[in-house]
């Protein structure tokens, strides 16, 4: 099955292309721009299905990153998938930005505790605790609103603290959650849902207007 990832929760916004065949996964094609609202999704993945040397009618699959982040671009991603779905009845998976994030981590070969910050706005962030190991990585410390201050305690206690905003913190280190660790993630996931079930982690209520029924894509 051909796996497509969208990661939008950030200004830097990323799809990647997976093949997996006998429990194999294998990245096929990743593209990204950094632009935030400027960036065009459908631009973006047909890049990406050049790159993989694939059509457009052989996805079998699109996982989204669901944040938290940028509501707009989530929701942005979110609407994409729900058209795609809509024409195609393709499986569709949701997985959480902060997870991709950490996984990114330990891809790098970073074992122990981390942190994951991404902003909030309104003078808070989220932040989630994990802890890697050569067996992969968990999350030991559920994601949650905290403020600046909480985070600093911890950069402080000389725990590490990685995200696309980490930037704001004398030690924290800037890390951009990729399409490529969610379509290695979607690889392991069979939980598919309804894209119409798809929506942003926000731990806040919104006073959003719902978006409009997706439309179809052609």
């Amino acid at each position: 099955m051909k796996i497509l990832a969208l990661e939008f929760s950030s200004e830097q916004r990323s799809v990647a292309i997976a093949s997996i065949e006998n429990g194999q996964c294998t990245v096929l094609g990743s593209v990204s721009e950094t632009g935030g609202r400027s960036t065009r999704a459908v631009s973006l993945i047909e890049r990406a299905l050049a790159e993989s040397k694939l059509e457009r009618e052989e996805i079998g699959c699109i996982a989204v990153g669901i944040g938290p982040g940028s509501y707009t671009g989530i929701r942005a991603a979110i609407a994409l998938v729900q058209g795609w779905q809509l024409a195609t009845e393709i499986k569709v998976l949701g997985i959480s930005s902060a997870g991709a994030l950490a996984s990114q981590v330990h891809e790098q070969g970073l074992r122990g505790k981390i942190n994951i910050v991404i902003d909030a706005q309104k003078n808070e962030f989220y932040l989630a605790g994990y802890d890697l190991s050569e067996n992969g990585f968990s999350e030991v410390m559920k994601l949650h609103l905290t403020s600046m201050a909480e985070v600093e305690g911890r950069i402080a206690a000389d725990e590490l603290v990685f995200g696309p905003d980490a930037g704001r913190f004398a030690k924290g280190r800037v890390l951009f959650p990729a399409a490529e660790a969610i379509v290695r993630l979607a690889c392991s996931r069979s939980d598919f849902i309804s894209a119409t079930e798809l929506e942003p982690i926000y731990l806040r209520e919104t006073n959003f207007v719902k978006a409009p029924p997706p439309r179809l894509i052609s």
